[in-house]
């Protein structure tokens, strides 16, 4: 079995509705997402003869999706009064709503959703808050 590997990184702020500690304010993270695909076989004709895919395309789609969650303030929706988002929004704040807790172990979950349809062979996703804990999700 052919395991490939890669990870890019991204900064951010979120919180946790509902948690009752340190999280439930407002912090940030250098979040580090490590994508892992595998295949049994290596292509056998044309230019990725010997590949299991392009590590530039497997890079890239990594880092497309890094930069979609880049530089944002990452919420659950209904966490927050409609006037802060509002306020947020006049401010010109980047901000990400999402249908779910901004945990590592939910977006671990959805990142594997959203790679899942353009990888072939994804194997698994982590996602790291801190350089010392991640959550990882795969599939059986």
């Amino acid at each position: 079995m052919y395991y490939l590997k890669t990870e890019a990184s991204f900064d951010s702020a979120h919180f946790l509705s509902g948690y009752e500690g340190k999280c439930r304010n407002i912090h940030g993270h250098r979040w580090k997402i490590e994508v892992k695909v595998k295949s049994e076989t290596l292509e056998s004709e044309g230019q990725l003869r010997g590949m299991v895919i392009d590590f530039g395309d497997l890079k890239k789609a990594v880092r497309a999706l890094a930069d979609k969650y880049d530089h944002t303030f990452i919420y659950e929706e209904g966490s927050l009064k409609e006037s802060t988002v509002t306020a947020l929004k006049d401010e010109g704040f980047s901000l990400t709503p999402l249908p779910f807790r901004p945990t590592a172990e939910n977006f671990a979950k959805h990142f594997y959703d959203l790679l899942a349809v353009s990888l072939p062979g994804l194997r698994s996703v982590k996602v790291y808050e801190t350089p010392e804990n991640c959550a990882e999700y795969k599939e059986n």
